[in-house]
């Protein structure tokens, strides 16, 4: 398995390190995931995402060429801002999510550490004249949480002005990082990419910060599936479109009209007939949290769909799921059943995020 450049650090820290995508990454530390859960929603927590593959786009017109293979308005993108897109296949599936950056004479890109092998050779196939450099000697770091700013703040003063989805190069205890407010938990961050020697270093200074705590993959997913956040091969795949993920608000109103970009023809279709098939949250009304692949069936014992996400939500208090249901069952408030163990456990159609994000617009 490949580790990070954080993997010392995580040891040192008593980190729970598990195979994810093929890195040996932490689940938790002795905090616990419900500690560190917390942590994050209250004051900050420090994820290696180091995994995630990042990737520069040098050339002519970048922006205008990713419009090709993505629906989003990229070649609009101003500099200095980041957007949240996907690659779409012909048939109008979702290849893999991904954040874009404007860096001013390059794009910046950050894809999903299991598709780099895939998006890394779609961008290189399709993008013509484009130099496409994965870069291997930085480390990628998540502060997040409503202290976050307090605690890159006081590192690295310029990141007290960005707004979310902005980024810039700032130094952070004296080494130069790109700094981006974004994040994968609801609450309010940033992303940093670290000279790969300097790491340990930068994440050190970091995590000194009194409110401040490392956190691992089993609180990062526990707090996106409360903020309604899809995860690529869960919720999101090559077989669901956009409109039916409740994506429909990452494609620019240009790009919907013009299209451009493969799969438009279906995306179009479902934009203004409505898909088949919704994403949705979903409220178990007992203790006992459904899981991926659990069926979700009417009250007349019909199959209407399937639990994609599911465990237990710490800040609301009790189990808390995303999965697709038939058009016609969206509604919030209808009563449904979750086949679990053979057994149907009462459940209700909820309105999604569970948890309100708490982004600096």
């Amino acid at each position: 398995m490949k580790r990070t450049p954080l993997y010392d650090l995580h040891v040192e820290l008593g980190g729970k390190l598990v195979d994810f995508a093929g890195w040996e990454m932490p689940v938790q530390y002795p905090l616990g995931i419900m500690g560190e859960h917390k942590q994050c929603r209250e004051k900050a927590a420090l994820f290696d995402v180091s995994h995630m593959g990042q990737v520069i786009l040098r050339g002519e017109n970048v922006g205008e060429k990713l419009e090709a293979l993505c629906p989003q308005a990229f070649a609009t993108l101003p500099k200095g801002k980041a957007r949240y897109g996907f690659f779409t296949n012909e048939d109008g599936g979702i290849m893999d999510d991904l954040i874009v950056s404007n860096a001013g004479d390059h794009f910046f890109v950050v894809v999903n550490a299991a598709l780099r092998h895939q998006d890394i050779p779609h961008m290189r196939a399709h993008l013509d004249e484009v130099e496409v450099t994965e870069i291997f000697d930085r480390a990628l770091v998540a502060v997040q949480g409503p202290k976050a700013e307090d605690v890159v703040g006081a590192l690295c003063p310029a990141a007290r002005d960005l707004k979310f989805m902005e980024t810039t190069v700032a130094p952070i205890d004296g080494v130069e990082c790109r700094v981006s407010r974004l994040g994968y938990t609801g609450e309010d961050g940033y992303e940093i990419s670290i000279p790969e020697d300097k790491a340990i270093e930068v994440t050190r200074a970091l995590l000194a910060h009194e409110d401040c705590e490392p956190a691992g993959l089993g609180a990062r997913d526990s707090l996106r599936l409360e903020a309604g956040l899809c995860l690529y091969g869960n919720d999101i795949d090559q077989s669901t479109s956009p409109i039916e993920a409740n994506l429909a608000w990452a494609i620019q109103k240009r790009r919907k009209e013009e299209g451009g970009f493969p799969g438009a023809e279906r995306i179009q279709r479902e934009l203004a007939e409505g898909p088949a098939r919704k994403l949705v949250g979903i409220k178990p009304d007992g203790r006992a949290p459904a899981r991926q692949g659990v069926e979700v069936q009417n009250l007349q014992g019909h199959t209407i769909g399937q639990i994609t996400s599911g465990g237990f939500g710490p800040t609301v208090g009790g189990p808390v799921a995303m999965g697709y249901v038939a058009a016609g069952h969206t509604e919030p408030g209808e009563q449904v059943n979750l086949i679990i163990r053979g057994k149907a456990q009462p459940a209700r159609i909820v309105a999604l995020p569970f948890v309100k994000q708490n982004y600096k617009r």
